[in-house]
């Protein structure tokens, strides 16, 4: 069954989102949506990841859960999604211009 996934891809290769652009519409610049069966979106988050280089990425898509869907992260980032009594909530990390020397 398809469903519907939104993907984020920042600072990543062109061959990247030229690959994304051929499956999902890109709605903004590194921001794309479209509908795609699960093997096509598991694919798809398979070739961001292993491609990603100094980028990030994030993928959500529909599950049976609280929330009604899940994310998942690639890439370096600030942010990274916790389970929190089973809600996905995001945890900032500190930068390293602004976390102060020990």
């Amino acid at each position: 069954m398809s469903s519907m996934i939104v993907i984020s891809a920042t600072a990543v290769p062109d061959h990247l989102r030229g690959a994304l652009a051929r499956w999902l519409l890109e709605v903004t610049p590194e921001l794309y949506a479209g509908t795609v069966s699960a093997r096509v979106r598991d694919e798809l988050w398979a070739a961001v990841t292993a491609t990603i280089g100094d980028g990030h990425a994030v993928l959500i898509h529909p599950e049976n859960n609280e929330q009604g869907f899940t994310l998942h992260t690639a890439g370096t980032r600030r942010r990274n999604p916790m389970d929190f009594d089973g809600l996905t909530l995001i945890a900032f990390q500190k930068s390293q211009e602004t976390a102060k020397p020990s």
